[in-house]
């Protein structure tokens, strides 16, 4: 018989035995430690790409649904060469599905730029920092630290009750010139939980890459917007660099930029030209590492030691200043206008002296900022991807001779317009015609509602209720009275609950004006909600089935866009010259009384249907697909006007009395 624990009855053993069971579901496969590589690396040419699931434990508030219950979980993914060229700017998709929210992310940066903690249960992309390249094994003598990136995860995710691993749908490499299958799943020898997944990307032998240049630089690419990060001058302890921004896109545009990234090694800026950031503070070099080694240097004249520092565009009186401006393209004001309005207003310049701080004291140790993040007063969303590393800038020689001087080392930060989600926007559009009394209104929640729906009073999914026109020339919150006295008249059901407002700064009305044989008409009129003045701005309105009748407007200026895809289907509007202020909201006659006055500005469009046979806008062929203001693609209403019963019946009415006089002018004629 096997000797008893003195003092231990059987009891507390069966205890201990069902506490160390509960133990082990609140703290599921916590022995952190990594599984080895596959097999199947060693017969991969390409990129071998794993995900290790390591380890979760069981998060705070501990709940009896296991679908809403939060687990802290570790895991490790790497990308590693295995191919003789080198791998440039590699970026990892994995697929997460359960919620997860990324704390932090070793040997990696999310691609998009998105701050920490981030919401990835649709999937993330990883890229490459400070290790964005990775080179071959063959030049490096199988130098695992130079031809692999090694990921460490660390965050939260929900669901997935033990013995089950919470593991992502797929992972993948996102160069692009590289196909992946789907990854192969696996699980440790001592579990049949899932908790590694591994693909072997490998090339596409049909995909035609951009030529690079004989140093083996990525080539420079196309993006709505984009960045150069050159450094000009480098000393072992601080560079200086020149940051230029250029806005591409037809449509892209930017009011008072703001502008903000990342250091991750310590950096600091000591001066600026050109630009300036919204915080002169050198706290956090003074009592940081950097006050530690540079013991000697004055910290009082630092501009920004700020981790991630706001830098913003300088007024232009500021633009001959030759101690902090004086610089091509820059002091505008953040104003950034597409290149179809003014190709010289379309590119801005500053410069900055960084310092440094070990262990990268060392002239050729050079890191760029990342996690770029621009945006302006009601425009577009930007959403850029990780610096990657290209030939070095070309700039004339500052002697004037017919020669050219490069950079030490230049970065290109692509960045492209993302279409805003629903609620997400800050214009929209009300519709309204001829043929029907009624105007349909902004969409209830177009630029969003507030997220307290317990107590809110209005519905945010209610449908907007129809308007008198002239309810659009005052503020939505004091449209109440009106709308619900139009329902009156018209004998529209009024729900108990009332949607909410639009809750836009900007809204635009498209009105079609007439329709007769050869063509018809249509009004835009602009209404600006807030105090700002919009100082050259335009609008984009894209129709996809009557685009080609397009002919003039009569008070503002237009063109047709020229360009791929929808641009070919697109039209542009902007103020004459001495009208391009869309002024900001001001009081009424008795602001007491009274309610606020828009800013507007509107004109007649004219369009031919020669070019467009078959065209039907009583059907809806007259309304835009999409409407841009400043660059912001604006909510459109979900519904048209329909002609009513009504003006139907007076059509045939009409008809039928014109036939009527014919016949009889017919029978008095044989008379």
């Amino acid at each position: 018989m096997p000797p008893r624990i003195p003092g231990l009855p059987v009891a507390a053993l069966l205890l201990l035995c069902l506490a160390a069971g509960a133990r082990a579901q609140d703290y599921d496969n916590n022995d952190e430690v990594t599984q080895p590589p596959p097999k199947a690396q060693d017969s991969c040419n390409g990129a071998f790409l794993t995900y290790n699931f390591i380890s979760r434990t069981k998060e705070f508030p501990r709940v009896k649904n296991a679908s809403a219950q939060s687990w802290a979980f570790k895991a490790q993914a790497t990308v590693l060469n295995t191919m003789a060229q080198d791998l440039q700017a590699w970026s990892m998709f994995i697929g997460f599905q359960h919620d997860e929210i990324l704390v932090s992310v070793g040997g990696a940066v999310i691609t998009d730029g998105t701050d920490f903690p981030a919401h990835v249960g649709n999937g993330t992309t990883l890229s490459g920092y400070p290790q964005t390249d990775l080179l071959t094994s063959i030049e490096t003598a199988g130098d695992m630290s130079q031809i692999q990136a090694v990921m460490d995860l660390t965050g939260t995710q929900f669901g997935v009750k033990p013995p089950g691993t919470p593991m992502p749908r797929t992972i993948k490499l996102e160069n692009p010139g590289y196909k992946c299958p789907a990854p192969i799943k696996k699980s440790k020898t001592s579990s049949r939980s899932l908790t590694q997944m591994y693909v072997c990307c490998v090339k596409d032998p049909k995909f035609k890459p951009n030529k690079t240049d004989s140093r083996h630089f990525l080539p420079r690419r196309y993006g709505d917007l984009t960045f150069a990060y050159d450094v000009l001058q480098a000393y072992e302890s601080n560079y200086m660099a020149q940051v230029t921004i250029d806005s591409n896109s037809p449509l892209g545009r930017l009011d008072n930029w703001n502008l903000t990234w990342e250091w991750k090694r310590g950096e600091f800026i000591y001066t600026m030209r050109g630009a300036y950031t919204l915080r002169k503070d050198s706290s956090d070099c003074f009592y940081g590492q950097s006050g530690k080694y540079y013991q000697g240097l004055d910290f009082a004249n630092v501009m920004n030691c700020e981790t991630k520092p706001t830098i913003v565009d300088l007024p232009p009186e500021r633009a001959k200043d030759n101690n902090i401006g004086n610089l091509p393209y820059c002091c505008k004001n953040g104003t950034l206008l597409p290149p179809t309005m003014d190709p010289s207003q379309s590119k801005a310049i500053f410069q900055l002296q960084v310092y440094k701080i070990p262990p990268d004291l060392n002239r050729t140790t050079l890191y760029p900022p990342t996690n770029w993040k621009i945006n302006g007063v009601l425009n577009a969303n930007y959403v850029c991807g990780p610096p990657f590393r290209v030939s070095p800038m070309e700039f004339p020689n500052s002697s004037g001779l017919m020669s050219l001087s490069e950079a030490i080392a230049s970065w290109q930060v692509v960045c492209n317009v993302t279409r805003p989600k629903k609620g997400a926007t800050q214009c929209c559009v009300s519709y309204s015609a001829y043929y029907n009394d009624s105007v349909i209104p902004c969409d209830t929640c177009a630029c969003g509602c507030n997220d307290n729906s317990k107590f809110r009073s209005c519905d945010p999914d209610g449908r907007a209720l129809l308007l008198p026109p002239e309810a659009l020339l005052i503020p939505a919150e004091n449209r109440t009275a009106k709308a619900k006295a139009w329902a009156e008249i018209k004998h529209y059901k009024l729900p108990r609950r009332l949607p909410c407002l639009d809750n836009c700064d900007v809204s635009i009305n498209w009105h079609i004006v007439s329709n007769y044989r050869k063509g018809w008409t249509a009004r835009i009129t602009l209404f600006n909600w807030e105090e700002y003045s919009f100082k050259d701005w335009f609008v984009a309105v894209q129709m996809d089935k009557s685009y080609r009748g397009y002919e003039r407007a009569y008070s503002f200026n237009s063109t047709k866009l020229i360009g791929p895809g929808v641009i070919n289907r697109t039209f542009f509007l902007q103020g004459l010259e001495g009208l391009n202020y869309l002024i900001g909201e001001t009081d009424g006659k008795n602001p007491q009384v009274d309610p606020r006055v828009p800013g507007k500005q509107q004109s007649v469009i004219s369009f031919t249907k020669k070019e467009t046979p078959g065209i039907n806008i009583v059907k809806g062929d007259g309304f835009p697909t999409r409407v841009y203001f400043n660059g912001e693609e604006c909510a459109l209403p979900g519904r048209i006007p329909v002609a009513s019963a009504a003006r139907q019946r007076s059509v045939v009415s009409s008809g039928v009395v014109m036939l009527l006089a014919a016949v009889v002018a017919l029978l008095l004629a044989l008379d």
